[in-house]
């Protein structure tokens, strides 16, 4: 039986911020975040997290029903915080403890761990060039891990040893709530270390088993904003290598950015200073030029994003074309083989099959049958001040450069507009409909104002 219980009552002043430390994004998703999913993959019988002060922000931002929030109200130390979860675990568990902070650590790791301490205790421990600020291994004769000694307690003989804790243990937890109840604040920081532990297994004839990672970032923590960097960069790596086995061409992996989750096909190729978040899926053979952000889309077998594109809540079709310097807001849906031009904007808008928006156009709250062309500067007046409303362009019409087209408003199969139009009213099938009246000024007019919403 396995209890997971994370340690994310840390104040995390070093990050000089109102932000909760574990709730800073790593790859777009809190550092907290990170941690639950790799203690998830373990299947555990029980999930605990244990916070401070910020419980309410750190429920909000992660409601998952599986976490069973525990409170440590008055910061005593990692062996206190322990014991505020104690009570609710059983005897025949083992617990696996994690640290919110630490947002890499592997599941297979995990996993290596729990085998390597069997019913007696597990230790995962890392070897670094620089020590400094980590407690030390303190190993005897023999090799065998006599204890742990935080830094501000250690001897100079101590803090020379290269081999440090990472935080992460795996405890029985009936031996460890009697360990614990024996652990002093006789220290420098005046704490229940939790790491004290460790010399009252040994004390109590219980073997420690230490797991040595091969990998320092897979167990760095963050306490300041240069390790959050250092430790997003990693994940960004990560990224990269999962996405390149796969068969993507990352053209520069160190320029490449996934703020939540991307799943390629294929022959994908990506261009440089790329930003994915959210949830984004590309298909087989896309090509995506450089600094595009997208978002929250899908994108189909093929498909053409030139450089400079910012696309978010978007479908997008095989075959099809969009950018440079294209903006596709939300409800933006292209069916195969469109296309979307320079320096157009689109929102809620559907683009059907083989239909263009080549230059300069906004497209908002419209339709588009198949094979329209859509000439540069046309825009869709969709919003009279107060209300949107929709336009729908049928099928092989030809819409002018430089039209208006005032929503609500429909223009007929195989219609022309002329350049320069503003159409109010529909323009019928297979005709050319132009406007040009002489300006004029209407004495009195007053813009629509929004409704007031129904109060409560």
């Amino acid at each position: 039986m396995l209890s997971v219980v994370v340690l994310a009552a840390g104040q995390g002043t070093r990050m000089h911020s109102i932000l909760p430390k574990v709730l800073h994004p790593i790859g777009g998703r809190a550092m907290l975040g990170h941690v639950l999913d790799a203690a998830r993959a373990l299947h555990p019988d029980a999930l605990y997290v244990v916070h401070g002060h910020d419980g309410a922000r750190l429920r909000a931002a992660l409601p998952e029903p599986d976490i069973r929030w525990v409170e440590q109200a008055t910061p005593l130390g990692t062996g206190h915080a322990l014991q505020q979860a104690l009570p609710a675990i059983a005897d025949e568990h083992h617990i696996l403890v994690l640290c919110g902070d630490v947002p890499l650590v592997r599941m297979q790791t995990l996993q290596r761990l729990r085998q390597t301490a069997g019913e007696n205790v597990g230790l995962l421990s890392v070897v670094l060039a620089d020590p400094s600020g980590y407690g030390r291994i303190v190993r005897d004769a023999s090799g065998q891990v006599e204890a742990i000694v935080e830094e501000r307690d250690a001897s100079a003989a101590q803090r020379a040893i290269q081999e440090v804790n990472t935080g992460i243990l795996c405890l029985p937890a009936a031996g460890v709530r009697g360990w614990l109840n024996e652990v002093r604040r006789n220290n420098a920081q005046g704490e229940h270390y939790l790491t004290d532990v460790i010399a009252l297994a040994r004390e109590h004839g219980v073997a420690v088993c230490p797991l040595v990672t091969s990998d320092p970032i897979e167990v760095q923590g963050v306490n300041d904003r240069a390790q959050l960097a250092l430790v997003e960069r990693a994940h960004q790596q990560r990224e990269a290598h999962r996405l390149m086995r796969a068969g993507v061409s990352l053209m520069d992996p160190a320029r490449f950015d996934v703020r939540g989750r991307l799943v390629c096909g294929i022959d994908v190729t990506i261009d440089v200073n790329c930003i994915f978040k959210g949830e984004v899926e590309i298909a087989d053979g896309v090509s995506i030029g450089p600094n595009c952000c997208i978002r929250d889309s899908r994108i189909g077998a093929n498909a053409r994003i030139a450089s400079h594109c910012d696309i978010e809540g978007a479908i997008i079709e095989a075959e099809s074309q969009v950018g440079p310097f294209a903006r596709l807001r939300p409800g933006t849906r292209m069916a195969a083989g469109a296309k979307i031009g320079n320096f157009v904007e689109t929102k809620n808008a559907a683009i059907g099959i083989g239909s263009k928006v080549n230059h300069l156009s906004y497209i908002g709250d419209t339709e588009l049958g198949s094979g329209v062309n859509v000439g540069a500067g046309t825009i869709t007046c969709n919003y009279d001040g107060a209300n949107k409303h929709r336009t729908v362009i049928e099928d092989d019409a030809f819409i002018g450069s430089g039209t208006q087209l005032v929503a609500p408003v429909r223009i007929g199969r195989g219609a022309t507009i002329g350049a320069g139009s503003t159409i109010r009213r529909d323009a019928p099938a297979d005709e050319l409909t132009l406007s040009g009246t002489l300006q004029k000024t209407l004495a009195g007019w007053r813009r629509p104002k929004k409704k007031p919403k129904p109060e409560g």
